[in-house]
């Protein structure tokens, strides 16, 4: 017989493979960064190395161009080989888990950070947190499907991939997990948060080791005047609620007339690159990850009428580039347009409302958190992410309620979010908000038939009495078979079949609805 590993055993075997995810997020992340600077001396400054001089210092000229759509051209070829590398990575992963049981293909992992690194390093104005997010949930989901272990067990190696890259890009640990959970792992436990704590924390050091400590912009310590300036932050949360909904919807609607094109879906990246780099000829600082300008903008080392064109041109320019098809990621843009409207807003509340004036680059940093989780519907990664980028706390109160009220109005004017949208488009439903799936809390001993004198044979995958009823379901899926022997101390005591996971689940939801209808009742017969 078979045995099937204990809860333990299985825990024990995901905090290992989290550890060595760890490394090798910390590593990938490591070769697409240099990657991407090794590109953008050779093809954007003309020179070898991987310290290429800022953007401010660009100069545009027609080699821009050709640059730009030669990359476009190499994107669209890799896009032949391996079409999930279009977009900017995230909601492909969400699509990975959602509907192909965590299971990402071996071009995905080489594929994704080349055309990314191509992409970025010819000028796209992306981030390359998409990329790496995806590189290292490839190398995850590869390590499931290498070691076999169930569908939900290889979502976690999944998203501790995909965190350990984004910790080891920017040293963010804490928001790391956060995305994990609430865009890719849709479960709060300790089965899946153990092994994300460890491969972010290797990851983490990598990070320190290959680029070095302290936080990626250096912004000064903010005075926040405390309760007087909260009306000022609400104001600015509403207002980064709005430009939430008008960053996508934008963005949906350059993507719309891009399919309208009497032109294949492969030349659109080259339409894209010719349009964004015109749009930012405008201002050369756009182009590229553009972390320097960010830090410029949350420094006040520019002229509002500078942060203004900046921000213009950025949110025009990568809505033409990502919109294409094309690879790159969304947070670098995202940081630098809701920094920059931050300035400017932060400059009209000042003089409208009464009170000391605030920084305006305490604005910017707050409009980054807000406007990101808005924009995702990654409420409390955006809280965490930006306070990690900063090492600011005395952010944290203003930030948490202008991120709260940008929520409540993306919610009001946009069904989807960013990560979404493209998910629905090809019919793939993600739902607002997410429960706990009673599979998850439920035992295979709660569920299971009786042997009643049958016999199954034992020398296949079988589960225990204790096993939660996810772990059944995954056996089924994964064996192709219609029930599963259940033991307990090497005997066996039952059966778990698909029609009692479907009666377990159909019952904890009639038990959830009853609770809600008398909870119902009981607040009317009290209003009453």
């Amino acid at each position: 017989m078979t045995s099937w590993r204990t809860p333990l055993d299985r825990l024990l075997l995901l905090t290992g493979s989290g550890a060595l995810l760890g490394f090798a997020g910390g590593g990938a992340a490591w070769v697409l960064l240099h990657l991407i600077r090794f590109i953008t001396n050779a093809a954007v400054f003309g020179h070898l190395g991987v310290n290429p001089p800022t953007f401010r210092h660009l100069h545009t000229s027609p080699r821009l161009f050709v640059v730009a759509v030669l990359g476009a051209l190499i994107v669209s070829l890799l896009a032949k080989w391996a079409p999930v590398i279009r977009g900017h990575g995230i909601p492909e992963a969400m699509e990975v888990v959602l509907t192909k049981r965590s299971r990402i293909s071996p071009q995905t992992a080489v594929a994704k950070p080349i055309s990314a690194a191509i992409a970025i390093g010819t000028s796209a104005p992306f981030g390359a947190e998409g990329p790496i997010i995806v590189t290292g949930g490839a190398l995850g989901s590869l390590l499931g499907q290498v070691i076999h272990v169930s569908a939900a067990e290889r979502k976690i190696l999944l998203a501790c991939g995909a965190a350990a890259g984004m910790a080891a890009t920017f040293g963010a640990p804490l928001a790391s997990v956060m995305l994990a959970v609430e865009l890719l792992l849709f479960e709060f436990s300790a089965r899946s948060l153990l092994p994300l704590i460890v491969a972010t924390c290797v990851a983490g050091a990598v990070h320190t080791a290959i680029i070095g400590t302290g936080p990626l912009f250096h912004v000064p310590a903010y005075h926040y005047p405390g309760l007087g300036s909260l009306p000022a932050f609400a104001l600015l949360g509403l207002a980064c609620g709005v430009l939430a909904a008008v960053v996508v919807k934008g963005l949906f609607l350059v993507e719309t007339a891009y399919r309208r094109l009497p032109v294949s879906e492969f030349w659109h990246p080259m339409i894209g690159a010719v349009l964004f780099v015109a749009v930012g000829s405008l201002a050369p600082r756009a182009l590229g990850v553009g972390y320097d300008a960010i830090g410029d903008v949350l420094t006040n080392r520019l002229t509002l009428g500078t942060v203004a064109v900046l921000g213009l041109v950025k949110l025009v320019s990568w809505w033409f580039a990502l919109g294409s098809g094309t690879s790159g990621g969304t947070l670098a843009p995202i940081l630098l347009i809701s920094a920059s409207f931050g300035a400017l807003a932060g400059n009209g509340i000042n003089h409208v409302l009464p009170g000391p004036a605030i920084a305006l680059g305490a604005f910017a940093v707050v409009a980054m958190a807000a406007t990101f989780g808005a924009a995702t519907r990654a409420t409390f990664t955006s809280i965490v992410f930006v306070f990690e980028l900063t090492r600011n706390y005395n952010v944290v109160v203003p930030l948490m309620l202008a991120v709260a009220l940008a929520d409540l109005v993306f919610n009001a004017l946009s069904e989807h979010s960013i990560m979404t949208e493209k998910l629905h488009r090809r019919g793939v439903r993600v739902g607002r908000f997410y429960g706990v799936d009673p599979l998850v809390t439920t035992t295979v001993a709660e569920i299971m038939s009786q042997a009643n004198g049958t016999h199954p044979r034992l020398d296949g995958p079988v589960v225990t009495s204790l096993d939660r009823a996810i772990t059944a379901l995954d056996v089924l899926l994964d064996n192709d078979i219609a029930e599963v022997p259940v033991v307990d101390g090497g005997e066996l005591v039952g059966v778990c079949t698909h029609a009692d996971l479907l009666r377990a689940r159909a019952h904890d939801r009639r038990a959830e609805r009853r609770l809600v209808e008398d909870r119902l009742n009981l607040r009317r017969r009290r209003e009453s």
